[in-house]
């Protein structure tokens, strides 16, 4: 079958891939999507069951660092667009394990970043209609100061915002201009990488872009991350782990929104550009916490409250940044997105999700789906 387009898409079988790969193979039946996952604790191919068998989609397990088969993939399937999630991506992990995360995010995207140079530039047309899309964090900027921890009303509002809790804490915000000044292990590795992709653009001409997103929550998400691991957590009646007092702030954006933002710059951003992607939506951990918490007792027919003992503060992590609040007006204005779910909303269907897909966060956490890929993949020459 001849298709218009054959995109690679990195990390596909991921909490953000999964969502973004379900997205280009719904409206896009005349592309050809390629996931390409290495399939890690955080990957899981139950996360796109409904279109695995849909006629413009293949799945290929290989690990991105792996650089002879990145330029056979290349080849093999035409790829004319990269969307390169791939990445480890938990600041805990990172502080234990920082070699892996400089091996994935900063050499597998050079992997991948040379493997579409030396394929691209043996076609006749070069870099025309190609485009390296490369998916980055905001924790790349660093961190802002908490100079309001009782809050104030914020410059800009939008659907995602809360009804009753919209607030800013600080006057200070990242924008695409933001110097970097990462400081976990991750985010330095997540840096490093987005400045090799410019690099390649501005070295080689290769038509790149970089996005930078806030925290995202939705279906999907692999449970060590807050929302998820506490909604498991009060379902089960353990402790919800607070790290120090619960006043870190970070934006949060419902996962199919960054979806939606990703395809609309794959197909409109400016190459060589940066855009900033969040639901100007600024929450202090405790409070989203508690958010969570009433939202599971009210479903679940606790009395409201109910689990509020279950908050246990606990040691802060090495390094935790205090406030992450991202502008993503440009992209607003340029592009014309924005959030369209309002937070209690979002939280509301994430809640809702989770409650009716407990044979998923099951697999997950005894790791039956994992066992299951490794003996269906014993070895890597498939798609």
């Amino acid at each position: 079958m001849k298709f218009e387009r054959n995109i690679l898409i990195t990390g596909g079988a991921g909490f953000i891939g999964s969502h973004v790969v379900r997205l280009f193979v719904n409206k896009y039946p005349d592309y050809h999507i390629v996931n390409l996952d290495k399939l890690t604790y955080a990957g899981n191919l139950e996360n796109l069951r409904d279109i695995e068998d849909t006629p413009n989609y293949t799945f290929v397990k290989a690990d991105i660092c792996d650089f002879d088969k990145m330029q056979e993939l290349m080849a093999q399937y035409r790829i004319d667009g990269i969307i390169h999630l791939a990445a480890e991506s938990h600041v805990d992990r990172s502080i234990k394990d920082p070699f892996t995360f400089a091996r994935t995010n900063v050499m597998g995207t050079l992997s991948l970043l040379q493997a579409a140079k030396l394929y691209w530039e043996t076609l006749p047309e070069r870099y025309e209609g190609k485009r390296f899309y490369h998916i980055s964090t905001d924790e790349v900027y660093g961190a802002l100061r908490l100079t309001h921890p009782e809050g104030i009303e914020p410059p800009f509002t939008t659907t995602a915002s809360s009804l009753e809790h919209h607030l800013a804490y600080g006057k200070d915000f990242f924008y695409e201009d933001t110097k970097y000044n990462p400081h976990s292990p991750y985010s330095a590795s997540k840096a490093s990488s987005d400045h090799f992709v410019r690099a390649y653009h501005d070295t080689y001409g290769m038509p790149t872009i970089v996005t930078n997103c806030s925290n995202n929550y939705g279906p999907y998400q692999f449970p060590e991350k807050l929302i998820p691991l506490f909604i498991n957590n009060i379902c089960h009646c353990k402790p919800l782990p607070v790290y120090g007092n619960g006043e870190n702030v970070r934006d949060w954006l419902y996962v199919e929104d960054h979806a939606r933002a990703i395809e609309l710059i794959f197909h409109k951003g400016k190459v060589a550009d940066t855009y900033n992607i969040g639901g100007f939506n600024e929450w202090k951990n405790i409070d989203i916490i508690k958010v969570i918490i009433k939202t599971v007792d009210r479903l679940l027919g606790n009395p409201e409250g109910y689990s509020l003992d279950l908050i246990t503060y606990v040691t802060d992590r090495k390094g935790h940044d205090m406030r992450y609040a991202i502008d993503s007006t440009k992209l607003k204005n340029e592009l014309g997105w924005e959030p369209s779910l309002q937070f209690e909303e979002g939280i509301e269907k994430t809640v809702r999700w989770y409650l009716d897909n407990q044979v998923w966060m099951d697999n997950i956490i005894t790791g039956t789906y994992q066992r299951y890929y490794e003996d269906m993949y014993k070895n890597d020459d498939y798609a």
